[in-house]
């Protein structure tokens, strides 16, 4: 398929989408050939470092051929021209490099911006006049909110876990949705927040064998450079917190062994459900900037946490779904911040914001009939006694 030469949203060939391909013909003259990848063409197929290959083809199906080039602003130039009908295919290398897949169904917060500006403002519209500047605030605000209880959450991380227990948090971490670790089937096991359990102490003081403060010599606290809480909760044995049985008892776990009956049944009696489990726990350390987990967590850690989407350019966007919600977002921010603007107006796109980010929130859930179906399944089994 061709570039849409009608103005249409998709402006790739099947090729660039799919196996991150473009092709060339050669007309015996012309030594310039310009890539429409929007990635960066970097290197040449002589050194290491290039992110692409080409390989030209003559028209009469000998084998290929190779041609000196320099590559500058995704613009090839050829030492030589390639023979006449010649197939020059360019190829890039990493497939994350491959445009698009998976983009269209998102929408740049600049389009937003753009198609705002001509539905919603102007002469005989909703805001007879407004700079480009506020309309971008509002936008960028919306997301950022949206951001927070509406949009998916598409951020995470696949990190080893080093010894000493600890993964920096991500660059552009608002909140965390979850952090799992990954069993030799590849699930996830949910890891839970230690509520309760221990804490990261922001200010580690130095004290005196009187319990006095110590101060340097300008007059401020000095603080040690380990936790001991941290310490003791790195080297704590989980078993002595979820109850979970030793090896030995599980061996002799016959109700009548005087071993199973000394060390299993009072010992797990009136344990507490929250921590009945062996998945592990993590604080979120703020005097280091990492989350730390329990001792008994080690392998791949995985972790889904939530951005503004505002950190990088190529966050700027978001899902076609709420799309209008998000120029309903624009209008009651800007009409509820205008001077002399009626408050039936304001309620009416106070009214029509909250309808759209409704609707939004239920397109997002990406419920489906047949999922739905399979899990209700198993609900009108008999429980027999």
């Amino acid at each position: 398929m061709a570039n849409s030469p009608d103005g249409g949203l998709i402006d790739q060939t099947n090729a660039q989408y799919y196996s991150g391909q473009e092709v060339f013909f050669g007309d015996g003259s012309n030594t310039i050939f310009t890539s429409t990848f929007k990635v960066e063409l970097l290197g040449t197929t002589n050194t290491t470092n290039a992110n692409f290959q080409i390989q030209i083809t003559p028209y009469n199906g000998t084998p290929f051929i190779e041609l000196n080039y320099t590559v500058a602003n995704n613009v090839i130039t050829f030492t030589t021209a390639p023979a006449n009908k010649a197939e020059i295919l360019l190829q890039l290398q990493d497939p994350t490099l491959w445009e698009g897949r998976g983009n269209y169904e998102y929408v740049k917060i600049s389009d937003i911006v753009d198609n705002f500006m001509v539905a919603y403002v102007g002469t005989d519209k909703v805001i007879p006049k407004i700079k480009r500047s506020d309309v971008i605030f509002h936008a960028k605000r919306g997301l950022q909110e949206f951001s927070y209880d509406t949009l998916k959450s598409i951020k995470s991380q696949e990190l080893s876990l080093p010894p000493n227990l600890q993964l920096p948090i991500p660059q552009d971490y608002v909140n965390y949705t979850r952090l799992s670790w990954v069993d030799p089937n590849g699930v996830q096991r949910t890891i839970y927040p230690a509520n309760g359990l221990t804490m990261n102490p922001e200010q580690l003081i130095l004290q005196d064998n009187r319990g006095d403060y110590i101060q340097d010599q300008f007059g401020e606290n000095q603080e040690a450079s380990q936790s001991i809480t941290d310490g003791l909760w790195k080297s704590a044995n989980d078993s002595d917190i979820n109850g979970k049985l030793t090896q030995e008892v599980i061996n002799n776990s016959n109700i009548y062994n005087l071993t199973w009956w000394k060390q299993a049944y009072g010992q797990r009696y009136g344990l507490e459900p929250e921590l009945t489990q062996t998945n592990g726990w993590f604080t979120i350390n703020e005097r280091e900037g990492t989350f730390s987990f329990s001792s008994n967590i080690s392998g791949i850690i995985l972790i889904e946490y939530i951005s503004d989407g505002l950190a990088y350019n190529a966050d700027t966007r978001i899902p076609k779904m709420i799309e209008q919600a998000m120029y309903m977002h624009i209008v009651h921010a800007v009409v509820s911040t205008a001077r002399n603007m009626p408050e039936y107006v304001i309620g009416r796109f106070k009214k029509e914001r909250r309808a759209a980010l409704r609707n939004a929130k239920i397109r997002l859930q990406n419920l489906k009939l047949d999922e739905l179906t399979q899990v209700m399944r198993g609900k009108s089994k008999w429980i027999k006694h």
